[in-house]
């Protein structure tokens, strides 16, 4: 991975992060106080969702097969660990589907692994988007290993019904609900009603841009890059290209938005 490109792509996190506190503190004091009651930004957690993010963006399987592992001994105990394990794992996941089985199967299990810690932690660690992010990653397991996981594919949607119930406005949730409803009906009177859900993702994105920054954060790029493939499927290509415009615009690094936006332009 190109150091310098990281470095910059950690920088800019890091100072949307600031302008948001900036702009929260300038807001008056009613805004200032809800600030300083959000969760902190935590440095670390911050830094840690930009390396699987980059890695994701930048199609970098090696840097996220070092942040997929299962957390042991006392990086068990620490939920938000075992969280962007979890996520590492499901980024991995994707990357992989299209290249390795055998790996992509392996990484979904690790995803479905760390997030079993992040759920059992105490407290538990975003337990609504753990649990929406497990429903994801055992959905590509009973995709990727059959009759070796039976019960993957009910587990997933049980998952997902306990992440909406638990928090139907989280963007998050939001987005693998709608990613998760397209996997499973792709076509249809459901796949409408999954584009519906997307863009009600993308909404709850673009309203959690304008608020002071805090982690987990991420999807908007991929919320848009998904809606972008959505409408280049249903051959609206003028759509697919907005939304892809949209996609490279918060992640201009991000290689699959890329692909499909020259499918677009090479006509």
């Amino acid at each position: 991975m190109p150091g310098s490109l990281f470095r910059a792509f950690v920088c800019a996190v890091t100072a949307g992060a600031q302008a948001a506190i900036v702009l929260a503190i300038g807001a008056g004091p009613a805004t200032a106080a809800a600030a300083a009651q959000a969760a902190p930004v935590n440095p670390a957690l911050l830094d840690l969702e930009a390396r699987i993010e980059y890695g994701y963006f930048t199609e970098d399987g090696r840097t996220l097969q070092g942040l997929a592992n299962t957390p042991s001994g006392e990086d068990a105990k620490d939920g938000m660990k075992s969280y962007y394990a979890g996520l590492a794992g499901y980024r991995l996941t994707l990357l992989d589907s299209s290249r390795d089985k055998l790996q992509a199967r392996s990484a979904a299990e690790e995803c479905v692994s760390s997030l079993d810690l992040a759920l059992k932690a105490t407290p538990a660690a975003v337990p609504a988007e753990s649990m929406a992010l497990q429903s994801a990653c055992l959905l590509h397991l009973s995709e990727l290993s059959g009759l070796r996981a039976p019960f993957a594919g009910s587990k997933s949607r049980s998952q997902m019904e306990k992440a909406v119930r638990l928090a139907p406005r989280n963007p998050r949730v939001l987005l693998l609900d709608a990613i998760v409803a397209f996997e499973r009906a792709p076509n249809g009177a459901e796949s409408e009603r999954a584009l519906g859900k997307l863009k009600r993702a993308i909404g709850a994105l673009e309203s959690e841009r304008q608020e002071v920054v805090h982690t987990p954060a991420w999807g908007l790029a991929d919320a848009y890059t998904y809606l972008g493939r959505v409408y280049l499927d249903r051959g609206d290509a003028v759509k697919a290209r907005d939304a892809l415009e949209r996609a490279l615009l918060a992640a201009p690094e991000f290689q699959q938005a890329r692909r499909l936006m020259t499918k677009i332009t090479s006509g």
